[in-house]
């Protein structure tokens, strides 16, 4: 009887550790689209490091997972391209930021749009995806509050001959 009630203890011990840990340190989440690629991809899993804001800020060039803003119920994944107090805007689909122009290797078609000057607000981010011509993003919903950014994509768990670290 014993051995069945320390089984119990144990197994409800660790889904308590683990529901603590998913809640406040680390989660998965599950890419839907292709606005990343090429550095994630439709139906990969990464982990989101959602302790990475607690005592920093966002950084230009940090792959974030947010809430989306016209619909708080479902999250994004996207790319920060400028922080609050930045400038941001698009020529001929090349990205400045304070008027100097970002270069982003993981871009690789930018597309040919301008975008007028942007100046993004104190305690928000200016997110866009890789693939610029498919993206649903700040260019469309407007900067995003740093309060809704739930979370650093860190590692990439699925599919398997991908895992790795997030660059």
């Amino acid at each position: 009887m014993d051995t069945v009630r320390d089984i119990v203890e144990t197994v409800l011990i660790a889904l308590l550790i683990a529901t603590v840990i998913r809640a406040i340190v680390v989660e998965t989440f599950v890419v839907e689209g292709p606005s990343m690629e090429m550095t994630v991809y439709d139906a990969e899993r990464v982990l989101v490091w959602k302790i990475a804001y607690r005592f920093s800020k966002p950084k230009r060039g940090d792959i974030v997972i947010f809430k989306y803003p016209l619909n708080p119920n479902k999250d994004y994944i996207k790319r920060v391209v400028a922080v609050g107090g930045d400038t941001v805007e698009m020529r001929l689909g090349r990205l400045y930021v304070n008027g100097q122009q970002v270069q982003e290797p993981y871009v690789h078609y930018p597309g040919l749009t301008d975008m007028k000057a942007i100046a993004v607000p104190e305690g928000s981010v200016y997110v866009m995806g890789d693939q610029r011509t498919n993206s649903e993003d700040s260019r469309s919903f407007g900067p995003v509050k740093v309060k809704d950014v739930k979370g650093k994509a860190v590692f990439r768990t699925w599919p398997l001959k991908r895992a790795g670290l997030i660059k």
